[in-house]
């Protein structure tokens, strides 16, 4: 019998998302052997200062990958949107299994829509590229950080701590956490984060028969829009608490990329789309990563990676 273990954060989503993997490794292989590792990593122990204040590439992986390198764990269950775009030499994505929804949702007890907010609302959270959004359409809130698991955002905004909080759905849904009032912010409106609603599973390059195991998890048409999404992130240098979105659908061999760059204010708001072939993802993500540049987000991600260099 083989016994695998995976490395994982400790917070309920985090769990929850190493145990759906466990079980459908087991499915796939009855008889293997699955634990889970917890580990803490910086973005864990530092719970008092915004995300976008900490910055770091891999705020949320470095220690676990340190175990996979040092042979503790055999692979990792990661939030594909905290993977850094560039791994350890001796690592890589194993597989990346289908996406569960990619939207983001503003979560209210008495408001059912942004549009609904009172003027001046008080809307929790800690990601730049939501704050950015959130203004642009309703430049009156009051934007608040907001860190934490999902459940204890919820649990804040529930206390009267904020009038509504911004949570990604597919966190929401896959723990059955619910509120009065949840309003799904449409793509079209409001740009997800890059790989939002989708898994990493990271392991040692090395690892041939753990490759082959996970090849069969792998989910092809998620792995080209999540290919494409981190190429466009790669292109404007960004890490992932930058104002930058993108997400990509692929509809037969026609994969269509939609990418953000914005001010942390709102007050400028760069975003176009590109299309092109599935076997191009890398590509095209780079190439709307170029476009945006010339046309002024340049400017923006030079100031800010300036004024914080170690946002990158």
């Amino acid at each position: 019998m083989r016994r695998l273990v995976i490395a994982t954060r400790g917070s309920q989503l985090a769990l929850w998302q190493a145990n759906h993997i466990r079980d459908a490794l087991l499915a796939l292989e009855p008889g293997l052997e699955v634990e889970l590792s917890v580990i803490r990593t910086r973005g864990d122990k530092i719970l008092d200062v915004p995300l976008s204040r900490v910055g770091g590439k891999g705020l949320f992986v470095k220690e676990i990958e340190e175990a996979l390198l040092d042979g503790s764990a055999d692979l990792a269950v990661h939030s594909i949107k905290d993977v850094p775009m560039v791994l350890p030499e001796q690592l890589t994505l194993g597989c990346i299994p289908r996406r569960e929804v990619f939207t983001d949702c503003l979560v209210s007890e008495r408001w059912a829509s942004l549009a609904e907010l009172p003027h001046g609302a008080r809307v929790g959270t800690s990601s730049l590229r939501r704050q950015a959004q959130l203004l642009a359409l309703r430049p009156d809130l009051t934007i608040l950080s907001l860190r934490g698991n999902v459940d204890t955002r919820l649990r804040k905004m529930k206390e009267g701590q904020f009038d509504a909080i911004v949570l990604a759905l597919a966190g929401m849904r896959r723990l059955g956490l619910s509120a009065t009032h949840m309003h799904e912010l449409a793509p079209a409106d409001f740009v997800p984060a890059v790989g939002q609603g989708a898994l990493g599973i990271e392991c040692r390059a090395d690892d041939a028969a753990m490759l082959a195991l996970l090849a069969r998890l792998d989910h092809r048409p998620t792995r080209v829009c999540v290919e494409a999404e981190r190429a466009f992130l790669t292109g404007l240098d960004g890490g992932c608490q930058v104002p930058i979105g993108a997400h990509a659908d692929l509809e037969g061999e026609s994969l269509r990329l939609d990418g953000l760059v914005a001010e942390c204010d709102g007050t400028q708001v760069f975003r176009r789309a590109v299309t092109g072939s599935a076997c191009e993802a890398e590509k095209l993500g780079r190439d709307l990563a170029e476009e945006l540049k010339r046309e002024g987000a340049g400017e923006i991600l030079a100031r800010l990676y300036a004024e914080h260099p170690d946002k990158g």
